[in-house]
């Protein structure tokens, strides 16, 4: 084979798997049913002002939605990616102080976010934050009682103690298995995950309905509803 052969062969080898790869082959199964839902249940119309903490275009490019939506992210690309429908923008900021006026939005929502938040005192601030400045509200997050812990996509790992899962996140999780964190990258992120209960989803919410999305007659995810 010539040194040119060699040079085509390597640019045509498809990219490697990544952990991103892994979290959307999941994602898929579960977040077009949920958006449905989130559509059945308050059925937004171009008029509907949408503010996502924390989102991205993927849920909404999973449904017909034709309401304007803001993602508001801690860290704002440049631009949307190519092709993003009009109705999308992108506003930075920190969904615990969000800059907005009391019920400024239609429907403020947030999936799997929460959860990233670190403690339940930021958690609070977020929940509260979310049920300020939407006069309707959808949160959703894993529910801590589900089988497997979807950030690292590995069963039981998040019922271990700490200490345990310092060592094992590494060798033992897919996610540590295609990331190859550092012993200070585990560490900052078991302090980031804090999966939440149905007990501490209704005391974030208290004015919401807290739905509980199943799989296998398990409880996978809590869903606080106001409408």
């Amino acid at each position: 084979m010539s040194e040119h052969e060699n040079s085509t062969s390597a640019m045509e080898k498809p990219a490697a798997l990544n952990i991103h790869d892994v979290y959307a082959f999941f994602m898929k199964f579960f977040r077009k049913p949920r958006m449905r839902f989130f559509m059945k249940t308050f059925r937004p119309t171009a008029n509907t002002v949408i503010l996502d903490v924390g989102g991205t275009p993927y849920n909404w490019d999973l449904v017909r939605c034709e309401s304007r939506i803001v993602l508001f992210n801690l860290d704002v690309p440049a631009q949307l990616p190519p092709a993003s429908p009009s109705n999308y923008r992108y506003v930075g900021g920190s969904g615990t102080r969000l800059p907005y006026m009391d019920a400024s939005y239609d429907i403020a929502y947030s999936n799997s976010v929460i959860e990233h938040l670190r403690t339940f005192e930021e958690q609070m601030k977020f929940a509260s934050e979310i049920r300020r400045v939407g006069l309707k509200v959808w949160v959703q997050t894993p529910a801590r009682s589900f089988f497997m812990e979807p950030h690292f996509v590995t069963p039981f790992i998040h019922f271990l103690p700490r200490r345990w899962q310092k060592r094992l996140v590494r060798n033992f999780t897919v996610w540590g298995w295609f990331t190859r964190p550092t012993p200070q990258q585990v560490d900052d992120f078991l302090q980031e995950i804090r999966l939440l209960n149905f007990q501490e989803m209704r005391e974030l919410f208290p004015d919401c309905r807290i739905y509980k999305e199943k799989f296998l007659f398990m409880t996978k995810a809590y869903i606080a509803v106001r409408i």
